[in-house]
């Protein structure tokens, strides 16, 4: 199990991107959190197995429907062993 900080970038806020994240986590068995950053950007924190968070990853290229993204950036951090995903 890892987890990963991972920050996405574009037109990602008022689009239902953090919803649409958690449902994605929650369909791939990963938990953690999202939230949007004050710079616009949007900050996911996931944890699971390595596939289910690349997975993840690949996902947040496009986001939902209405989401421009413009860049994802990723990070492996220490897993804290939180067994939920929430939206912040």
């Amino acid at each position: 199990m890892k987890r990963l900080r991972i920050r996405v970038t574009g037109k990602v806020q008022g689009v239902f991107y953090r919803a649409s994240t958690k449902a994605k986590a929650k369909e791939l068995g990963l938990n953690g959190w999202v939230k949007n950053a004050e710079d616009g950007s949007v900050l996911i924190e996931a944890e699971g197995e390595d596939m289910n968070l690349d997975k993840l990853v690949e996902w947040c290229q496009q986001g939902p429907g209405a989401a421009q993204v413009n860049g994802v950036e990723t990070n492996e951090i220490v897993p804290e062993g939180v067994n939920s995903f929430e939206v912040r």
